[in-house]
């Protein structure tokens, strides 16, 4: 399995997501036992437990873990678990934002066959002294999905959310849907020689814009541009993605194409291969996932709302 470290400037900051490879074959559609509960009725724990069990494990045979476990953690962090409220949150959050926005505009059962298997929330950064970074998230053979700094969580912070977890979240579905059905392979023409895998984040976001890349990670390597692309097309509302577009639009890549062109050309294959490949519109997908993202967009009401109709509405669950 190989690794790689994903690092995002972030406020000034240096972050580093670290992501690995998915495998090529298609996952199994059954991991876990769906005939009987996996969960303890007589723990204080346990509506939330049947949630996780009903509507993660039954219906797309994922296991949600929140509670902290050594064999699952890497064990050179000083880590501590995910708050019990702020897991409650992110659960509801996930199946709104991720798993019925794929239910509702490709099918119900996509998820349940392509989607990782496990998502693991820790609660606390994962921060590296001696590189002076934060590991955001790691991803594991396309089967885990580990997801840090739960408790600090800004449950109707749309632009938090993606910054955190929703991004990383198609990120890596993105990696899973094109190791399944290869993308196409020009795609990784259309950048070559801009590609910097050791020196991409020193690339200021405007520079890597200008050179026809949506994120200075993008500018890493072919794969991880396709899948940034993807995944910010989706999640960011279209006055940022025009906004990247005006910064790529400065910068001048050849005698006839600006950053914005190549950024433009590469989308098109992108939303070209999802159709082809996967019969999925992602102009329908990103619709979704926005119409979605302005309901919650700093509305408590409405978070409140989702949360009740989870079976989560008292005031425990609710505080942000």
């Amino acid at each position: 399995m190989k690794y790689m470290k994903k690092s995002l400037i972030l406020l000034g900051s240096l972050f580093v997501l670290a992501l690995s490879s998915c495998q090529e074959e298609a996952l199994e559609p059954k991991l876990f036992d769906t005939k009987a509960p996996s969960y303890d009725s007589t723990l204080a724990t346990a509506p939330f437990d049947k949630y996780l069990y009903d509507t993660y494990v039954k219906e797309y045979n994922v296991s949600f873990l929140y509670r902290m476990n050594d064999v699952g953690s890497n064990l050179s962090y000083n880590l501590v678990p995910a708050k019990y409220e702020k897991s409650v949150q992110l659960a509801v959050l996930t199946k709104y934002l991720w798993f019925d926005v794929y239910k509702t505009v490709v099918a119900p059962d996509f998820l349940k066959k392509y989607g990782p298997r496990i998502l693991y929330i820790v609660g606390s950064p994962a921060y590296n002294p001696e590189q002076g970074t934060e590991t955001l998230g790691t991803a594991e053979g396309g089967i885990k999905v580990t997801l840090y700094k739960v408790n600090s969580m800004q449950p109707t912070n749309i632009a938090h959310l993606n910054e955190f977890f929703f991004h990383t979240m198609h990120h890596e579905f993105a990696h899973i849907l094109h190791q399944t059905k290869s993308y196409p392979k020009e795609y990784d023409a259309i950048s070559a020689g801009k590609y910097s895998p050791t020196g991409w984040q020193n690339r200021p976001l405007a520079e890597a814009n200008g050179l026809g890349f949506v994120t200075s990670y993008a500018g890493m390597e072919a794969r991880e541009d396709f899948v940034e692309v993807i995944s910010c097309y989706i999640t960011e509302t279209q006055a940022d993605w025009d906004a990247m577009l005006k910064r790529a639009d400065a910068g001048k890549v050849s005698d006839t194409e600006t950053g914005k062109d190549i950024i433009l050309r590469k989308f098109e294959m992108a939303k070209n291969w999802l159709a082809t490949a996967w019969n999925i519109d992602i102009e329908e997908l990103r619709t979704e996932v926005q119409n979605r993202q302005n309901q919650l967009r700093g509305d408590k009401d409405f978070f409140i709302q989702l949360m009740t109709e989870a079976g989560f509405g008292d005031d425990r669950y609710v505080n942000e």
